[in-house]
């Protein structure tokens, strides 16, 4: 009989961080108990954020994974952005906390003890998120989450930041000079502020319906180029992100002689290549006849400057 995987959607990857997250956390805590090293607390503090942005991804995608409904037409995938707006605000505040015991430190410094054991509990817990990191990445390509990327990257973060803090727990170690941890932990505490402000920016960018990437816009532009003809024009694009899902919209101008057969025909051919090139892709078209000046008049918005 084949092994059937728990994990069969978004969803239940989340469950992985919230498993990970209180290991880190019990394992961090215990290293920072043995050793009263600061930067071992700030470690042990960004895996508490850790836990709870995995129990917001939990909710979040439990509510974006809801069919649309009689008061939410367009779905619920916009629920992702409440999971990163909240795990932002949150590593801000963790960072205040640890740049707040940091200082304190400096100004009442005191020895380390036991490094060698708590330097082991940090470095199984920093392997720990970073086999978990990679996990979710793969199950972000395979499922299109950003909630999982960002879940992912956020671990990713947290074992870089667990390498610093090792690194300065081990100088402690061999140069004797103390300041070194709560130096190090307000440096650590310092690039947590930029995750987090990064992580902000992206949450009101898909609040406030960001285009497509970049690179996604010109992979929907050439493809649309590749269908143009004296008698078939497209314009009027326009497209927007929604958590997992994209939404794509233009207008498709041919002869006006076509019976409505041959144009529906036509668009839905061009909205399956779409969703074969973009996929989780939500495509609406609107027909016109290419003769009628009218057709014209509406090729898209007029954006202010600036």
């Amino acid at each position: 009989m084949p092994f059937a995987s728990p994990f069969t959607s978004p969803r239940s990857y989340t469950l992985l961080s919230v498993a990970a997250a209180l290991a880190t956390i019990a394992l961090k805590t215990a290293a920072w108990r043995i050793t009263g090293s600061v930067g071992l607390l700030s470690d042990a503090l960004e895996s508490v954020v850790n836990l709870v942005a995995a129990l917001a991804a939990f909710w979040a995608l439990t509510l974006a994974a809801k069919p649309a409904d009689r008061t939410h037409h367009y779905g619920h995938f916009k629920a992702e952005y409440f999971s990163s707006g909240l795990e932002s605000v949150l590593i801000v505040i963790a960072a205040l906390a640890i740049i707040h015991a940091a200082i304190g430190r400096l100004q009442h410094p005191a020895p380390l003890e036991q490094l060698g054991v708590g330097l082991a509990l940090s470095l199984l817990a920093t392997a720990l998120n970073g086999l978990v990191a990679w996990v979710l990445l793969r199950a972000a390509r395979r499922f299109h989450s950003i909630t999982l990327r960002a879940d992912a990257h956020h671990l990713l973060t947290d074992v870089w930041t667990s390498m610093g803090v090792v690194l300065g727990v081990a100088l402690v170690k061999l140069t004797g000079f103390t300041m070194l941890d709560s130096l190090i932990a307000i440096a650590v505490a310092l690039n947590i502020v930029v995750t987090g402000w990064k992580l902000l920016h992206e949450t009101a960018s898909g609040l406030l319906d960001r285009a497509l990437p970049d690179e996604e816009h010109r992979q929907l532009e050439d493809l649309l180029a590749s269908h143009e003809s004296e008698q078939i024009r497209f314009h009027a694009l326009r497209t927007r992100v929604a958590g997992s899902r994209r939404f794509v919209a233009f207008h498709v101008l041919v002869p006006g002689h076509w019976t409505v057969q041959a144009g529906h025909d036509f668009c839905e051919r061009l909205e399956r290549q779409i969703a074969d090139v973009l996929p989780r892709t939500h495509v609406l078209t609107h027909l016109e006849p290419i003769e009628d000046p009218a057709s014209w008049d509406d090729q898209g918005f007029r954006w202010e400057e600036g």
